[in-house]
């Protein structure tokens, strides 16, 4: 006889066994483990404590507004947009600038950035001479530190300023501040400064059929955090481009390829002028519609069809990179 089959009852006893230790209950059931656990009473700390050294941990904001109706369609966040190797494409601190105007951005939360700011403030030394919780503004006798919501989502945006001018100074120091911790710090209510997803950024069509982007944030913010973001994305030759940039007009020229390009079958490359898929020149305008409103289009800057499908497309594309 085989050796190895002698061991086969031996092996088959074993099973047997196993399996009747799992069906008597040898195995630890975790299921009812805290059926019986019965509520302590909460930790109350000492009367005489400084309240300035403890705060909740996850704080529940007010609510802005009412609760939706039952009929107001709910629009999921979009995703993080991931670079080609998977990976976000951003330092956790950057700069930005437009004009004689100068901030950072944090990729964080302002609930989160606003007890770092704090620390910066006490670290230094400032003066501080009055501190808003709500609006994320530290007033000290060398000028004005403040945190506000970014433009994108999960972004603030953090200023120093004295007399209403940027101090650099101050922003270097702070970049070192903010590039030495991480965004997992404790996190502290701001009230009122998070923008719903779905409030920040519209699609329109105009009557013209034209499709438009609605952002209800001020112009000269908007243009700074789309030159960042245009010049990192638009880098794929021949198919979209940055090809310039005008702060004072508040638009960009880029050459893309557009919809109705990319599809275009063999018969039709064949068949017309044009042998082989080429972008076309367009120019993304910004136009302000009131102090804190801005309007993006996209206008056909050559000699080539620009249908609106097409204008949609690549407006979708561009504010992807600003949410």
């Amino acid at each position: 006889m085989n050796c190895a089959l002698k061991w086969m009852p031996l092996v088959a006893l074993a099973a047997l066994a196993t399996a009747g230790c799992a069906r008597e209950g040898f195995y630890d059931d975790r299921n009812i483990d805290y059926v019986e656990a019965e509520r302590s009473a909460p930790l109350v700390l000492p009367e005489g404590r400084n309240t300035q050294r403890y705060r909740d941990i996850m704080p529940v904001p007010e609510a802005q507004g009412t609760l939706r109706s039952g009929s107001e369609r709910f629009r999921a966040p979009s995703p993080t947009r991931m670079a080609a190797g998977g990976a976000a494409e951003r330092d956790f601190v950057e700069r930005r600038e437009i004009g004689s105007e100068r901030w950072l951005v944090v990729a964080a939360d302002p609930g989160m950035v606003w007890p770092q700011l704090q620390d910066f403030a006490r670290a230094r030394g400032l003066q501080v001479q009055a501190s808003d919780d709500a609006r994320g503004v530290l007033e000290t006798a060398q000028g004005r530190l403040s945190v506000r919501q970014g433009l994108r989502a999960g972004d603030s945006e953090v200023r120093c300023e004295q007399h209403g001018s940027a101090v650099v100074a101050c922003l270097d120091a702070l970049e070192q501040h903010f590039s030495a911790r991480t965004a997992t710090a404790s996190a502290a209510s701001l009230a009122g400064q998070q923008l719903a997803t779905e409030d920040r950024l519209s699609f329109d069509q105009l009557a013209s059929g034209e499709w438009v982007v609605r952002i209800p944030l001020d112009i000269d913010r908007v243009w700074a955090e789309l030159s960042h973001q245009l010049e990192a994305d638009f880098a794929v030759e021949g198919r979209r481009e940055l090809l310039e940039q005008n702060p004072q007009q508040h638009d960009f020229l880029v050459n893309y390829m557009t919809l109705s390009e990319r599809g275009r079958g063999f018969l039709q490359i064949a068949l017309s002028p044009d042998v082989r898929q080429m972008p076309q020149a367009v120019r993304l305008v910004l136009e302000s519609e009131g102090a804190e409103r801005t309007t993006l289009r996209a206008v056909n800057e050559s000699e080539r069809s620009f249908e609106n499908e097409d204008a949609r497309e690549l407006l979708e594309r561009v504010a992807g990179l600003l949410r």
